[in-house]
């Protein structure tokens, strides 16, 4: 093959290896990292004592509560207002082991339910939220208020409080797109890998190559990182008003922090092999040149010196 050709061809394989580096660790992290349920629930299971996860989590279930009392006008108290007690016992719950418990059972009950969703394995009518209920945390609460004495606690009910984790309008693009991660997820890594691999075995100069390779792959866990934070701020700012934005961060970056993780791996592997390579290079062109033998003039018949006289 001739030289050129192979300079051009390893060129634009090395060129797709790079470009592919940010959205192959992007999709293994959701086809693997994302979908397994234990390590979905490890991940989220020390937000269970971040402060303003407990706090919106108090907010939600203590306004469950009050609006299954309200509903209810036999169970307000003649003397005042529940409202007080229902939420400092939603606050003194989060601070429990049960609420850990509590906490982790949600998110198991909510990833189970968003699988079989996007699995398309659900028995609910098309078009219909995914939806989880906070029941499972109000029945506690409302024993926490039973055993301290709060009037007519054990009458409250323990109304199902459902919420919305996949908006039923926009499930069908939500299955789809979930297909083309789970089969990305794999062969994108694959391609990156083979590509880089091919790219460099075909170069003129494999040493630039390999450089190159390396430059590419930090600068795709740069942008790699730098679309996990725009993300981020997207994520927020497309929120709903009621939605706590600091819990919502929380959760956006417990969930996140492997891949932001990988984006750094990525920028710094891919730095020090390049320099690495720049650096074994340099040291291979800084030798001194090999000197000459003296037998190599005069085994040149042209550089012999003609004898005097002649």
């Amino acid at each position: 093959m001739p030289s050129r050709l192979r300079s051009a061809l390893s060129a634009v394989l090395l060129a797709l290896s790079c470009l592919l580096v940010p959205f192959a660790a992007l999709a293994a992290w959701a086809a693997y990292g994302l979908v397994d349920t234990g390590r979905y629930v490890t991940t989220l299971a020390p937000l269970a004592a971040d402060p303003d996860v407990r706090d919106a989590v108090a907010d939600t279930v203590g306004d469950g509560i009050l609006r299954a009392v309200d509903q209810h006008p036999e169970l307000r108290p003649a003397g005042g207002s529940v409202r007080p007690f229902v939420h400092d016992a939603v606050r003194s719950f989060t601070q429990t082991e049960a609420f850990r418990l509590a906490w982790d059972t949600g998110n198991r009950v909510t990833h189970d339910a968003v699988l079989r969703a996007l699995r398309d394995e659900q028995d609910e009518p098309a078009g219909q939220p995914v939806t989880v209920d906070l029941a499972t945390v109000t029945d506690p609460v409302k024993r926490r208020l039973t055993h301290d004495h709060v009037p007519l606690a054990a009458r409250i009910p323990v109304e199902h409080t459902p919420v919305a984790v996949l908006p039923g309008d926009e499930l069908v693009a939500f299955r789809k797109g979930f297909h083309v991660l789970e089969v990305a997820g794999f062969w994108l890594p694959v391609a990156a890998v083979v590509f880089a691999a091919t790219g460099i075995a075909l170069a003129v100069h494999r040493r630039r190559a390999i450089t190159a390779t390396a430059l590419g792959t930090a600068l795709g866990g740069a942008l790699l990182a730098l679309a996990l934070a725009i993300g981020r701020s997207l994520t927020l700012s497309d929120l709903p008003a009621d939605v706590p934005h600091p819990a919502a961060g929380a959760v956006y970056d417990a969930l996140t922090a492997t891949l932001r993780w990988t984006a750094w791996l990525l920028l710094g592997l891919g730095l020090t092999a390049a320099g690495a390579t720049w650096l074994t290079r340099r040291i291979r062109t800084g030798r001194p040149p090999r000197r000459r033998r003296p037998t190599d003039s005069v085994s040149n018949p042209e550089t012999r010196q003609p004898r005097a006289g002649v």
